[in-house]
């Protein structure tokens, strides 16, 4: 046999490491392949890997994430809306660092035990295994972030499939969150994607037998789609928010508040104001106070006419002028924003297209109702049942818990603007996956893990 000299082992020795981390078939690296089925066997390898990391090395994955995903902040939020045209540059940057910072981690997977004289059970959170993640063009980045901490956290990799029209920034930021796992010590290509998203790729992933789970942020077309598919899925899907003021708000701060929480990122968020429904006796207070605080007031019944026309396509919103700017949409119907409008506002009927539509544009209707019962009761029908978000400014503790009881949304916000449900000037911690169809709720690492049970009879139990 030959006898190999000391610099020749080591030549070999790297040279057999270097072929083991060779990138698999079709890849393109950091996380990005040209077939989806490629892109799924490569998430399988590396999740096998990250199982046998410990715990302390998975935490140190998911900080070198949050770090890589602050630093890109700002230039995810400029390519979002440069490719998508939706939003805007300042806010995308807060939700970016929002998901970066508050999103719930290896914290979040708690262990339950019981003890007894038959011995002792521990209950504990184990990964699916490969999830499959739908996101969407309205937050690219954030929607990745978020659920790649969360996901990870829990012990599992991701095959994400990104909307189309925001495909350059998503695949972009799995890329860098890729690198980011990578110098943390983890596999290569815990987070996958493909080169070209489209419906034929998302629909190899959602049947393909390796993927253990699905998860769909999006509209009710992707969510009936990830739940007709047998696997377990969340779904995240559509929102109404309607925000209730009664004669007892400080109808000051509710008009700035609303105001702030409707225009952020031109109201792409599920969980922003889309209708005011407002009693009576304190509507034109707030209007007033509204209109001082960014909102321009359109009166004309012509005007009001030919924006629905514009705005809502056969009941739903327009496409063209989702997540657009005040200026832009209403230079359309030929009106003039004034300097520093951020929302339109105008009084219509319960029952007007503006109200029923989930916009997700700086539109934003009132109704004025007779008393409180009669606006908990309008904004239960509006919110067409969807149990996403609901606001209502109001110092009555009752009519609070009635509306709150009525509603059932997963994010009630008392007193400020819709955001701070997500975390943004509000309590706790944040996601972009607000599963409603499907009842989780606000997702977390521990929604995306197998509760498992492990029983040790006759044993350990020290009363």
């Amino acid at each position: 046999m030959e006898e190999w000299g000391i610099e020749e082992i080591v030549r070999r020795v790297l040279e057999e490491m270097s072929s083991t981390r060779s990138e698999p078939q079709g890849s393109i690296g950091n996380g990005i392949f040209l077939d989806m089925n490629d892109a799924i066997e490569a998430a399988e390898v590396a999740q096998k890997e990250l199982v046998k990391l410990s715990f302390e090395e998975r935490g140190k994955i998911i900080e070198s994430i949050r770090r890589a995903a602050i630093e890109n902040a700002e230039f995810f939020a400029q390519m979002a809306v440069d490719e998508t045209g939706m939003g805007n540059y300042k806010d995308k940057v807060i939700k970016n660092i929002l998901a970066a910072e508050k999103t719930p981690g290896i914290e979040d997977l708690r262990t339950e035990s019981f003890s007894g004289d038959n011995g002792l059970t521990i209950v504990e959170l184990s990964p699916y295994g490969v999830i499959g993640s739908i996101t969407p063009t309205t937050n690219p980045t954030e929607t990745i972030i978020c659920n790649s901490i969360g996901m990870i956290a829990a012990g599992n990799s991701i095959v994400y499939s990104p909307h189309p029209t925001a495909k350059e920034t998503s695949i972009k930021a799995i890329e860098v969150l890729n690198k980011a796992i990578v110098e943390a010590g983890g596999p290569d290509n815990v987070i996958t994607t493909v080169q070209e998203p489209t419906i034929e790729q998302a629909n190899v992933m959602m049947k393909h037998k390796k993927i253990r789970m699905l998860v769909a942020t999006g509209g009710p077309g992707v969510v009936k789609a990830v739940l007709s598919s047998g696997k377990k899925a969340i779904g995240a899907g559509a929102g109404n928010p309607p925000a209730l003021v009664d004669e007892t708000a400080d109808l000051e701060k509710a008009a700035k508040d609303i105001i702030d929480g409707c225009s952020f990122d031109n109201n792409l968020p599920c969980v922003a104001e889309k209708e005011v429904i407002v009693v009576e006796k304190v509507a034109d207070y707030l209007v007033s106070y509204m209109t001082r605080n960014g909102a321009f007031l359109i009166k004309s019944k012509d005007q009001i006419e030919k924006l629905t026309e514009l705005v809502v396509d056969n009941g739903h919103a327009n496409k063209k002028f989702v997540g657009k700017d005040l200026t832009y949409i209403l230079k359309h119907i030929g009106t003039e924003v004034p300097a520093g409008a951020k929302v339109a506002i105008m009084n219509v009927e319960g029952n007007h297209p503006l109200v029923s539509a989930e916009l997700m544009m700086p539109i934003l209707p009132i109704v004025r109702v007779e008393d409180v019962d009669a606006a908990i009761d309008l904004a239960v029908k509006v919110e067409h049942g969807f149990r996403h978000t609901a606001i209502m400014h109001s110092k009555n503790v009752d009519n609070l818990t009635k509306f709150a009881k009525a509603i059932q949304t997963t994010i009630f916000v008392k007193n400020g603007p819709s955001y701070a449900g997500i975390g943004v000037g509000g309590e706790g911690y944040t996601t972009f996956t607000i599963a409603g169809p499907t009842g989780e709720g606000l997702t977390s690492a521990k929604n995306f893990a197998r509760r498992r049970k492990c029983v040790l009879v006759d044993g350990l139990s020290v009363r």
